[in-house]
């Protein structure tokens, strides 16, 4: 199993020059980690299951809805240049939280919505970021607010899998709408990522 990153419990700020992680499912992880690979301040986006009851699931474990899993991200961060608050901020217009397990065509728990804390204090952001959310929302946002029991990284293949495949099917129609509205919005408030 790869370790590519594991989660902060940590609830203290992150010192100078340190970084910060949060744990966001928006449906397909495919689509949330490429749209947070643009965001100024991230340093890495790994996709992966967590908050399930198997032991290092695979892809086909969680895609049967037996396990428990979401399809989640683990976003890596720079708090100097982003805080947690923004990241969950811009989770709202990633995908639509108003639908209960489920985004477009994908149906299943494992693409419900949700928000993974590692501490109080990103639960109490998480809370409030939603309740200004649902100001601006049709319909009630569905998104659970749970405590990150465990992330476990996807398998190689679903890392970069946008990057490294933008010509598949569901790359072309579903990904790709998806983070060409998202680059926009971030480049419209100036936090979309120049390539480093």
């Amino acid at each position: 199993m790869s370790t590519a990153l594991s989660p902060a419990l940590a609830a203290d700020p992150a010192p100078a020059g340190k970084t910060e992680i949060a744990v966001l499912a928006g449906g397909c992880f495919w689509c949330t980690e490429a749209q947070y690979e643009m965001l100024k301040g991230v340093k890495k986006v790994v996709s992966g299951y967590c908050n399930g009851a198997t032991e290092n699931p695979t892809y086909k474990e969680v895609c049967s809805g037996e396990t428990g899993h979401a399809e989640a991200v683990q976003i890596e961060f720079d708090p100097a240049v982003i805080s947690y608050k923004e990241i969950v901020d811009f989770f709202w217009i990633t995908h639509d939280p108003t639908t209960l397990n489920r985004q477009g065509n994908d149906i299943g728990t494992q693409y419900r919505s949700g928000i993974y804390y590692t501490s109080e204090e990103q639960k109490k952001i998480a809370e409030e970021s939603m309740k200004e959310a649902q100001k601006e929302t049709d319909g009630p946002i569905v998104t659970e607010i749970q405590a990150l029991k465990k992330f476990y990284p996807a398998e190689d293949y679903h890392q970069d899998y946008f990057a490294n495949n933008p010509n598949q099917g569901y790359c072309r129609v579903v990904v790709s709408p998806k983070v060409a509205k998202f680059r926009a919005k971030l480049a419209k408030e100036g936090k979309f990522k120049e390539v480093e």
